[in-house]
């Protein structure tokens, strides 16, 4: 009994760690579906681990029901995971999570083969997966790494990266544990594209400029210039890489 206390103690100090809209323990408790989720998990996990498969499963399903996030009993799960804003959340029954995990809702753990066997991902310690994130089959996302709102990954990812894009591309390898909330400063390799492509495009413009001048042909102005100035001030406003 004191173990589960201390089990449950634990779980409120985590919200309280990694939301910093959470106000009171009483608000905690009655207000935050990614901890009745968790809290549903452990009891379900519980029913599995003594072979009570049917009463899992249905305890895991009222969960669903009531909190809108999908925890297969049969997935392992370690210490201060915590799921902030909850809906659409989805943990597959062979995946394996770490400790200190932080996920985001919309977050798919699924698995990609039919094969009663290792099917599902493998989360690392301290790993970070934004909103809409989904990672595919029987992939390991290393310790530390951080995975990007939206991106699909099914590749392993290495410890200390970061992951961004459909497929994930890693975009940043920091190797070493990170946990950092803010994900507007996740890179982004389409705004760095296009900004690739808006420089090419100035310094062709400069060129043609210095042709047309050395020839004497009268240079027209050009109304694209301007615009193309303001989306370049646009992107690097935007807080790419």
């Amino acid at each position: 009994m004191a173990i589960l206390f201390k089990t449950l103690k634990e779980d409120i100090q985590t919200v309280f760690a990694k939301d910093p809209a959470a106000r009171s323990v009483l608000e905690v408790i009655f207000c935050y579906p990614g901890l009745h989720a968790l809290w549903s998990y452990r009891l379900a996990h519980f029913l599995w681990r003594y072979k009570l498969r049917f009463l899992a499963r249905f305890a895991s399903h009222v969960s669903r029901f009531l909190t809108g996030i999908e925890i297969h009993p049969g997935a392992k799960i370690g210490r201060r995971f915590f799921i902030d804003h909850g809906a659409g959340v989805v943990i597959g029954e062979t995946t394996q999570v770490g400790d200190d995990v932080l996920m985001y809702q919309g977050v798919v753990l699924g698995g990609t083969t039919l094969k009663k066997e290792k099917r599902h991902p493998t989360i690392g310690n301290n790993v970070v997966m934004g909103a809409g994130a989904v990672a595919l089959g029987a992939i390991t996302i290393g310790e530390g790494a951080r995975i990007g709102s939206g991106s699909v990954v099914v590749k392993s990812v290495p410890p200390g990266a970061t992951v961004v894009g459909i497929p994930g591309r890693v975009v940043e390898d920091r190797h070493k544990p990170f946990l950092d909330l803010d994900h507007g400063k996740l890179p982004d390799p389409v705004a760095e594209a296009i900004r690739l492509v808006l420089r090419e495009q100035e310094k062709l413009g400069e060129r043609l400029n210095r042709l047309e001048s050395s020839s004497g042909i009268l240079t027209p102005k050009d109304e694209l210039v301007e615009r193309a100035g303001e989306i370049a001030r646009e992107f690097s406003q935007g807080g790419g890489v």
